[in-house]
C-alpha cells in the first residue's frame, strides 16, 4: 500500500467504526472458526476487508478461515488471476495488521 493509501483507509476505518455493525463474509468466517477472542476483532478484520477488498476477494478469502490449505494453493499457484489475488490478499493482512492488532 502507498503512503496515500494507507492515509485513506486510516481515515475511512475511523468513519467506518463510528456506524453500525453489520456480518459481512470475512467476520461471518472469523466468527465460525473460533480464532477471534471477541466479535471485536473480527469486526475489525470485516471494516479493513470492506477498505482493501471487493467482494468476490472477501468472499474468497473468507474461505481461507475454514481450508487453510486453500490459501497456500493460491499462494503457490502460477495463475496470473491468483497471483494478481494473492498479492490484494496480503496488502489485507498487512492493514488488518496494523488497525486490528
Amino acid at each position: 500500500m502507498t503512503p496515500k493509501t494507507i492515509a485513506l483507509a486510516a481515515i475511512s476505518f475511523a468513519i467506518l467504526g463510528a456506524s453500525g455493525a453489520y456480518a459481512g463474509a470475512m467476520d461471518n468466517a472469523c466468527m465460525k472458526a473460533g480464532r477471534a477472542s471477541n466479535n471485536g476483532l473480527c469486526s475489525c478484520i470485516q471494516k479493513v476487508a470492506d477498505m482493501t477488498l471487493s467482494g468476490g476477494d472477501q468472499r474468497r478469502a473468507a474461505g481461507f478461515f475454514h481450508d487453510p490449505d486453500e490459501a497456500q494453493q493460491v499462494r503457490q499457484s502460477d495463475r496470473p488471476s491468483d497471483e494478481d489475488f494473492w498479492q490484494r490478499y496480503k496488502n489485507f493482512v498487512a492493514a488488518a495488521e496494523g488497525y486490528c492488532g
